[in-house]
């Protein structure tokens, strides 16, 4: 497993799976607890998080996501979802639900696997055609999908950092 901050600078977006390497239960687990021990407003934690291994569901979801390609070769999609009986705010739902998809996603990729963040919130024609396939409640709200996976592809460090967007004690005094 990668350790400490190399986890954070070197996460990339993976589309590109080994196909038949299935993820075990033990590091199915360890990524959801990652994803559940991510803040939330005012300690709700309202989400849920639907898991697939099915293959016709990847491949299903492959086909209704528009940007979904990659989940034909994935060994599983989490679908992480925030609960309006938990907590009214949408907004609350959206921002806690992407919280807990961060951590899923550095879970994943310390564990050494590859995953990719698939937006779905707020489009309704997403969730809907989600409830198609996994056919869950009205007040379950579709936040993010991941596609996950042993990695078939390297991706080199990104180097996002751009001083220029600091800002110091007001707009415009830039931090370097």
């Amino acid at each position: 497993m990668l350790q400490n901050s190399e986890i954070l600078f070197t996460r990339r977006s993976i589309r590109k799976y080994k196909k038949d390497k299935p993820v075990s239960d033990d590091v199915v687990g360890f990524i959801l607890d990652a994803a559940m021990c991510a803040p939330s407003a005012r300690n709700k934690q309202p989400w849920h998080f639907l898991v697939t291994r099915n293959r016709q569901k990847l491949d299903k979801l492959s086909e209704l996501h528009p940007y979904g390609k990659m989940l034909k070769d994935a060994t599983m999609a989490v679908m992480v979802c925030g609960d309006t009986k938990l907590e009214e705010r949408e907004s609350a739902l959206a921002l806690n639900g992407a919280a807990a998809t961060q951590n899923l996603l550095l879970a994943a990729h310390s564990a050494g696997l590859g995953a990719v963040w698939l937006g779905m919130y707020p489009r309704k024609e997403r969730a809907d055609a989600m409830r198609e396939v996994f056919d869950y409640p009205e007040n379950i709200i579709p936040v993010s999908l991941i596609s996950i996976g042993y990695p078939a592809e390297e991706k080199p460090r990104n180097n996002n950092f751009k001083p220029e967007r600091i800002h110091l004690e007001k707009w415009g005094e830039n931090w370097q």
